[in-house]
């Protein structure tokens, strides 16, 4: 009786791995106007359903605040704001310059 409580339930949390849903994505747009001040950057006040879409709209502030050749971007994954160390924590975070 034990074994089978024990199998079924290894069995139950393989399927949740397997088949659970899909932990959604929220980019969030992290632009520096300054290449060599990185610690001053201007957070989007809103996220994004997508890695595409936060670049496409990065790129495109960048470009509407003439700082083509002076700023750059990230895009975070998941960011929450961190209480304790006071600065936004991101699951992962791409670099303008990364694919």
């Amino acid at each position: 009786m034990f074994k089978n409580l024990i199998f079924l339930g290894c069995v139950s949390f393989l399927f949740n791995g397997c088949f659970g849903e899909k932990k959604e994505e929220k980019w969030t747009a992290f632009i520096y106007p300054n290449k060599e001040d990185t610690k001053k950057n201007i957070k989007s006040p809103i996220t994004f359903n997508s890695l595409e879409e936060c670049k496409n709209v990065s790129i495109m502030e960048i470009k509407n605040q003439n700082l083509e050749n002076i700023a750059f971007f990230k895009c975070g994954l998941n960011c929450n704001y961190h209480e304790g160390m006071k600065l936004e924590v991101c699951e992962k975070m791409l670099s303008s310059s990364e694919k």
